[in-house]
């Protein structure tokens, strides 16, 4: 089941990175609406499959604090991840110019996002279960 949670996650994560960067680029007066990711945040976003084993854990916190619970996590894995393709010259994102960045590899102003991209992962591991 981790091995098929896994891959929904990889590529829900995918699909969500690609809508997020496609209207990020309004904010660049870019209509096209292009997209983009990287083939390496498929297992990044597949750890998001740890989410489902959190939830039977905190599953009777209100929905802001199993938000910020996943969030937490989500940074932490973005910055273990980050700072180690960093170090290869591979990591695919850069926050370095972004005032609440920590290492270039974190953006904290992005915690509602993450929040919500938590609770995303719930509901569709929830489903598959079912």
């Amino acid at each position: 089941m981790l091995k098929k949670n896994f891959l929904i996650c990889g590529l829900t994560g995918w699909c969500m990175e690609i809508l997020f960067t496609s209207f990020h680029s309004i904010q660049k007066k870019d209509f096209r609406l292009k997209g983009q990711t990287s083939l390496w945040m498929f297992p990044i976003y597949g750890m998001a499959a740890f989410i489902k084993p959190l939830y039977r854990l905190i599953r009777k916190k209100s929905i802001l604090i199993r938000g910020s619970i996943y969030s937490f996590f989500i940074f932490l894995g973005e910055y273990l991840s980050g700072t180690f393709l960093k170090k290869r010259g591979l990591c695919p994102w850069d926050y370095s110019d972004a005032k609440a960045n920590i290492n270039g590899v974190i953006r904290l102003d992005y915690t509602p996002f993450w929040m919500i991209a938590g609770l995303i992962f719930e509901r569709i591991l929830l489903r598959s279960s079912s």
